[in-house]
């Protein structure tokens, strides 16, 4: 009986031991995560995007192509609207989409690499490499690091947790947080592929706006040109709304709005009928920004976007690009002057 219970004892000890060396440190992860990204030669992921704007939210269904080494297709859909926008990157640049206005703008730019990406995996790898303060922390079926972020307006969204699965190191869930760790972007990963197979056209500008065309609701490819003026939400002090001017354009309107202060600036919303298909693509200085509910351009001295068959431009001299960032994101918000 001794010697059965000793046994019994030693091999609990073994199981101990064994489960001891099983458990992963930071520093383990991180070197998977470095041999995983290196290995990485394609993949296909779908997830959902929520971003929480004051007491609202938006939800876009996100689907991210990825082909070594730099072709990208991010197709941004929010279902509630019925709108879509891609982000597309191949041989000839960078490329935003937006199918229901007829309308490609090429950059020559470096994006993904220039900032955080939420829903890119080896974005995600790079941020956590890259702080060497990270936190890590680890449950039963994930790995948990909490970085810095690399956004533009790195102020607002400083902060993110990102938790992977263990079984293969995939992304699970991504919340991207403010300085008070609220959640503003959530990215919940529902399927990741990895070593995908694409056709030959898979990152086509081309194909991809015919694509995104042919999968529009009757009601988006119309013409109608009638929209509600939209005003921001984000305050700056001692500038205020002087001029409201509505402007008569051939194919559409347009509406000019005037803010005058320290931090003086100018915004145009107008939509237009669809035009014709077009073969070719508008050239944009600046470089590609994330406003959460949409891709824009953003350069020194203006920023530019289109939303829900609106599009909208920001000029001023005086505001800094972080600024232009907040205001953009802010015309969204309640219409209030």
């Amino acid at each position: 009986m001794r010697k059965k219970l000793m046994l019994l004892i030693t091999g609990l000890m073994v199981i101990f031991v064994l489960a001891a060396c099983g458990s992963k440190s930071q520093d383990d992860v991180v070197k998977e995560l470095k041999s995983k990204q290196s290995d990485l030669s394609s993949y296909k992921v779908k997830a959902k995007m929520t971003l929480k704007m004051g007491s609202d939210s938006q939800v876009y269904n996100v689907e991210i192509w990825h082909k070594d080494p730099t072709f990208y297709r991010v197709n941004l859909k929010n279902a509630e609207k019925d709108q879509s926008q891609m982000i597309l990157r191949n041989n000839q640049g960078v490329f935003v989409l937006t199918p229901a206005l007829n309308k490609s703008f090429r950059f020559q730019s470096d994006w993904p690499q220039n900032s955080s990406q939420a829903y890119l995996y080896e974005s995600l790898i790079k941020d956590i490499v890259a702080d060497k303060e990270a936190k890590f922390s680890s449950t039963k079926k994930h790995y948990i690091f909490e970085t810095k972020t690399r956004y533009q307006n790195n102020s607002m969204l400083p902060i993110q947790e990102i938790k992977l699965n263990k079984s293969d190191l995939s992304p699970a869930v991504v919340k991207v947080m403010d300085p008070d760790r609220n959640a503003l972007v959530t990215v919940e990963f529902s399927k990741v592929t990895f070593k995908a197979d694409f056709d030959k056209d898979d990152f086509d500008m081309k194909k991809n706006m015919t694509r995104g065309q042919l999968n529009l609701p009757a009601m988006a490819k119309g013409g109608d040109q009638s929209f509600a003026v939209k005003y921001p939400t984000f305050e700056l002090k001692g500038t205020k709304l002087i001029e409201e001017k509505p402007v008569t354009i051939e194919d559409g309107k347009r509406v000019v709005l005037t803010y005058d202060g320290k931090k003086s600036f100018t915004l145009i919303q107008e939509k237009v009928t669809a035009k014709a298909a077009s073969t070719s693509s508008t050239n944009m200085e600046g470089e590609i920004v994330d406003l959460g509910i949409t891709i824009g351009a953003i350069s020194d001295h203006s920023i530019s976007w289109s939303y829900d068959g609106v599009d909208y431009m920001i000029a001023s001299k005086n505001l800094t690009k972080e600024e232009m960032i907040e205001v953009a994101k802010s015309v969204q918000g309640e219409a209030v002057k």
